[in-house]
């Protein structure tokens, strides 16, 4: 672009920000300085020119909103008209003694027009025309304002938890929520603002009348009084000047007061007016009965039949007419999808773009079926909105999809791509839960639970109360699967966080505490590094919900010299009381699993010698201690509840990498992120000599002594 294009572009840009000050100056300037009749009549023109393409944008808006700006035009209309009706009064009365043109053309041609030559006739229609705009059109339009403006205030807060609750299920994107918001609260503007400016075309209408009868009186005495006109001659002159003048106000009026009650009265449609009537009198039938009864009424006797016969054999022609349309339509062969060319490839065929996916088998479509209910979708539904809640970010929606490679009563649940479960299931029986107290045995088809691994049977549906009073937990096929997919995404929750997951999390927190954000990144981590570490806390079971907490601690944390594995460990001591609160109540003492002094040491030595290798500890070792823990942990883990494995800080993540694939669940905490005062109970210490202490110690960095002894 040169710089004339530029220059030219903003003079452009300036001279369009300066219409509408010059147009606001111009219409007080009507009303202050005495305006010629020539401008008196490119004023009116426009005033009538500006009205019909009000008129026009109205009817073809497919919505209100579509013209949100038209209670500002109205506003900006009726003061032109005002002044126009200041300026012409003006003249009017001053020169008005010198014939009907002294207010110009206009004027002089919308009275003879009205008038008709009859100065009566000519009041009484224009009285009927303002009695049409201010009490039927005016007055019905102000009431449809009113009642709209409250009942759209009366729902916005549901329409915004609507909108969040979308919007945690996932069914929408935060930038889609943002519209969404930022269309109510303009909607409400709109039919607020639409209330008030019903009242400028009332207070116009009247304003109409009076200008009437002070042009009408005041012309007749000046002319009696100052120009020596006869009455007749002064009712003659002034009578078509007063009425061509309010009549050339009033036509654009009458315009406006259409326009703002078909903004108002519309219903939402993709169609404009047009097009939405035009689609609900598209019906025969209605046309039918239409034409039956005007045929009655044109064969009875006294009725005029030239007219009524014709206007009967119309309706009953339109109703052929679309009958046969309608047929046509409905016998008209499906649409043939284009030929595939085999040696055409999309970019769909190469990857599915789906974070979470669900394939079954097409033994098991009928548990996504709409017309049954689709039971399967409504528990997923449900599912990711308790996990978003949960991990403190949107979980992405699951793609169902039927897999014929599949068995029929097979699925399988993919993430990123990657299988992480799959098992089968009887769509029309129910699992029956060995739940460790049966009373007696029900017949069915032996499995295993796929979520958590327990004995189970497939029962028929019919056997339900029979499992229960034998002690079985009994669940349906679609709560089996859902379960399943429950675990698994809770379990893999890292692989569906990312780049833009993290950005958006941070466009949310900055709407509370934009100083915290602009704080964090990018003067301390970039975005990327700010996703690796949320996604390393993601996978060892700490959800993301106190997001401002963990941005804090990032904050404390960062430093240049600091690896990324250093400063997630930072930053997890810094979070330590949300890591517990996970676990125990606030109240309760945290059990946890030791290490011995000895052994603390013997792997504070490998961490230095291995250096940064992903698996410092030697095999053996590893082995023994995997057992050891584990054989400590069976008995609490009997008794269902939580506990801890508390260990060094240098040895923390080589331990949570050890353990992850035998105690999945079970956080490894270093002793720095236990929060000062926090209970804590031995249950067992690994390795070393049995030594007599405390059971209970409110100080993480002293271990009391163990109730359990594990080698």
């Amino acid at each position: 672009m040169t710089r004339s294009q530029a220059s030219g572009k903003v003079w452009m840009s300036a001279a369009k920000g300066a219409v509408l000050p010059l147009a606001t100056l111009m219409v007080v300037m009507f009303m202050m300085v005495p305006v010629p009749a020539l401008l008196l009549d490119i004023g009116f023109i426009t005033n009538i020119m500006i009205s019909l393409a009000v008129l026009m944008v109205a009817l073809n808006a497919a919505k209100p909103l579509d013209f949100s700006s038209f209670p500002t035009v109205l506003l900006f209309a009726t003061l032109l008209r005002l002044a126009l009706n200041v300026a012409s009064t003006r003249v009017v009365l001053v020169d008005g003694h010198t014939g009907a043109d002294a207010a110009g053309h206009v004027i002089e041609s919308f009275g003879n027009l009205l008038i008709g030559g009859d100065y009566v006739v000519g009041i009484f229609v224009f009285a009927i025309l303002m009695i049409i705009n201010l009490v039927v059109i005016t007055k019905g339009a102000g009431r449809v304002s009113e009642v709209s403006a409250r009942f759209t205030l009366d729902a916005m807060p549901g329409k915004q938890m609507a909108i969040d609750a979308d919007l945690n299920a996932g069914l929408m994107t935060p930038e889609e929520a943002k519209r969404r918001r930022a269309e109510i609260a303009t909607e409400a503007d709109f039919y607020g603002s639409m209330d008030g400016a019903s009242k400028f075309v009332k207070g116009d209408a009247i304003a109409g009348i009076l200008i009437l009868v002070i042009n009408i009186v005041g012309g007749i005495v000046l002319g009696l009084v100052s120009h020596g006109l006869t009455l007749s001659e002064a009712a003659s002159t002034y009578i078509i000047l007063a009425i061509g003048d309010a009549l050339v106000a009033q036509v654009p009026a009458l315009l406006l007061s259409i326009a703002a009650a078909s903004i108002v009265t519309r219903v939402t449609s993709e169609h404009d007016l047009s097009g939405q009537i035009a689609s609900q009198f598209g019906a025969g039938k209605a046309w039918l009965p239409v034409a039956a009864i005007l045929g009655f009424l044109g064969i009875l006797p006294g009725m005029p039949h030239m007219i009524i016969l014709p206007a009967a054999a119309l309706c009953a022609f339109i109703a052929w007419k679309l009958n046969k349309a309608a047929k046509a339509k409905k016998n008209a062969p499906a649409p043939q999808p284009e030929p595939v060319n085999p040696a055409h490839i999309e970019w769909e065929d190469v990857s599915d773009g789906a974070v979470l996916g669900l394939e079954i088998g097409y033994g098991l479509i009928g548990m996504v079926d709409e017309r049954k209910g689709a039971p399967l979708m409504t528990r997923i539904t449900g599912i990711r909105r308790q996990l978003s809640r949960e991990l403190g970010f949107v979980v992405p929606m699951v793609r169902v999809k039927d897999n014929l490679a599949l068995e029929p009563n097979a699925y399988r649940i993919t993430i990123a791509g990657v299988v992480v479960g799959e098992d089968e299931i009887w769509p029309e029986d129910l699992l029956a839960l060995d739940s460790g107290a049966l009373e007696g045995e029900v017949p069915g088809r032996a499995c295993k639970d796929p979520t958590f691994g327990l004995d189970a049977v497939w029962i028929a549906q019919d056997k339900r109360s029979e499992a229960v009073v034998c002690g079985y937990t009994v669940v349906d096929p679609a709560t089996v699967v859902a379960t399943h997919l429950n675990q698994l995404i809770a379990m893999n929750a890292a692989e569906m966080f990312g780049l833009d997951e993290a950005r958006k999390l941070l466009d949310a927190l900055k709407d509370n505490a934009p100083q915290l954000v602009d704080g964090l990144t990018p003067a301390l981590l970039s975005l990327a590094q700010i996703s690796a570490v949320c996604r390393s806390l993601l996978m060892e079971g700490i959800a993301l919900k106190d997001f401002r907490r963990i941005c804090e601690a990032m904050i404390d944390a960062a430093r240049p010299d600091y690896s990324h594995e250093q400063l997630v460990e930072a930053v997890r001591q810094r979070i330590g009381s949300l890591i517990i609160q996970g676990l125990v109540p606030v109240k309760m003492p945290l059990p946890v699993i030791t290490l011995d002094g000895d052994l603390e040491a013997l792997l504070a030595q490998a961490m230095r010698v291995a250096g940064d290798a992903k698996h410092p500890i030697e095999p053996a070792l590893a082995g023994r201690i995997v057992e050891a823990v584990t054989q400590a942990a069976r008995p609490i883990m009997g008794q269902a509840r939580n506990f801890a494995i508390v260990t060094s800080p240098m040895a923390r993540r080589a331990l949570a990498r050890l353990f992850k694939p035998h105690l999945p669940e079970t956080p490894v905490l270093s002793f720095l992120e236990i929060p000062d005062g926090k209970p804590v109970e031995v249950v067992a210490v690994v390795g070393g000599e049995q030594r007599a202490m405390p059971r209970h110690d409110p100080l993480p960095g002293t271990m009391p002594a163990p109730r359990e002894r594990v080698a």
